[in-house]
């Protein structure tokens, strides 16, 4: 005869219940993990963001960035960004978490040095428009990136071959200053940067089971924090271009 509620035994109802209970114990805990995983990343990102303007407005009100932007330095501030995505991107492994932080700090201020010049070329009024109409845009973006239930990785695929071209683009304009292209560019610029928006949240939602629990979590938070401020500032900057008011 089956002992069905006997809490000793081994099958029924009892052990069932517990299995059940473990079961759904874990998932809770993985949403709670997932969560303070992704608010982590959004937090790195948005105060990043944050210290980027911050920076950028004391450099250009104290008149340094309307005296270098014709200087031989200036070269050096516009590619310090890259160089410090480059060297944590590659030196991820090698790193410690301290360490891709400081980094992620630091580039976050050079960043701010180099976007300086956006406040000399377009109105403040304008800037700042164009600054909580991308925020709007990109929570919007990224929530649905977050929600989804389709894979968006074509969609992503699709984006990073368009930022190629998008990179090609902007080098041919650099060279012939077209009008036409540069509104195409700008466009186009705003469309990827949205697409990346959207599918690099999926990502980093879908690496949280990969990573949960390991050295690497705190890592992949902040490398995250950076895919998103890149998303965020590219897509900025490109709505800016014919949104923004030229002094």
């Amino acid at each position: 005869m089956a002992i069905w509620n006997d809490p000793q035994g081994g099958t029924g109802m009892g052990a069932s219940s517990r299995i059940n209970a473990g079961i759904g114990g874990k998932s809770v805990s993985m949403d709670a993990g997932l969560r303070r995983y992704m608010l982590s990343i959004y937090n790195y990102m948005g105060s990043g963001v944050l210290l980027s303007g911050i920076v950028a407005m004391l450099f250009a009100s104290s008149g340094m960035a309307a005296q270098m932007i014709h200087s031989p330095a200036w070269f050096i501030i516009a590619l310090a960004p890259l160089g410090f995505v480059m060297a944590m991107s590659f030196g991820i492994n090698r790193m410690a978490t301290s360490t891709l932080q400081l980094l992620f700090w630091s580039f976050s201020v050079v960043m701010g040095l180099s976007l300086s010049t956006l406040l000399l070329r377009y109105t403040g009024a304008s800037v700042a428009a164009t600054f909580f109409a991308t925020a709007g845009a990109f929570a919007g973006l990224s929530l649905v990136g977050y929600t989804t239930k389709r894979n968006l990785s074509a969609m992503g695929s699709f984006c990073v071959m368009g930022l190629f071209g998008l990179i090609i683009a902007s080098l041919i304009n650099m060279f012939f200053q077209l009008p036409g292209l540069s509104l195409a560019i700008s466009l186009l610029g705003v469309g990827i940067f949205a697409g990346l928006t959207a599918w690099d949240t999926q990502s980093l939602k879908e690496s949280y089971y990969q990573v949960a629990g390991t050295p690497y979590e705190g890592k992949v938070v902040i490398m995250g924090a950076l895919r998103l401020y890149l998303d965020f500032i590219n897509m900025f900057q490109f709505l800016l271009s014919f949104m923004g008011n030229r002094r």
